[in-house]
């Protein structure tokens, strides 16, 4: 699936060639403290599959708790993640944060990884009052 998108302030825009049905949610601390969330939602892409359109991402390296190094890509003006992939030689993935893509109502996860670090309550949302937006 041809997919596009971008940061929040538009600085960095890019494309990707992607397989929608490899969606996932990480609940892994990691995810959830470079997200400010409960959880991160990625889809992945080959390294020739990810391209940049404009602008170019901050890059933030992290060792997860597997002792792997991992490249966290930001717009160093708004914040928004963009992608994550390893720092080591060899073919590389790119997890693309699929906030930020245009057709996110379109990807819908098809698997959970790290659930260990899920927060208890994920499964009680339904039952959570909803307000449709803001006033």
């Amino acid at each position: 699936m041809k997919l596009d998108g971008g940061c929040h302030c538009g600085k960095i825009t890019f494309e990707a060639e992607a397989d929608p049905e490899a969606a996932r949610i990480c609940h892994c601390t990691d995810c959830q403290v470079l997200s400010g969330s409960a959880f991160r939602t990625v889809v992945p892409t080959v390294e020739d599959g990810f391209k940049l359109l404009t602008g170019e991402p901050r890059v933030y390296v992290k060792t997860a708790e597997s002792g792997r190094r991992r490249a966290q890509a930001f717009c160093a003006d708004c914040g928004t993640h963009i992608y994550a992939t390893s720092v080591e030689e060899g073919p590389k993935v790119y997890g693309v944060r699929v906030g930020t893509l245009r057709q996110r109502e379109q990807i819908v996860p098809r698997l959970q990884i790290w659930s260990r670090s899920a927060r208890p309550w994920l499964g009680e949302l339904e039952t959570i009052r909803q307000i449709e937006k803001q006033a």
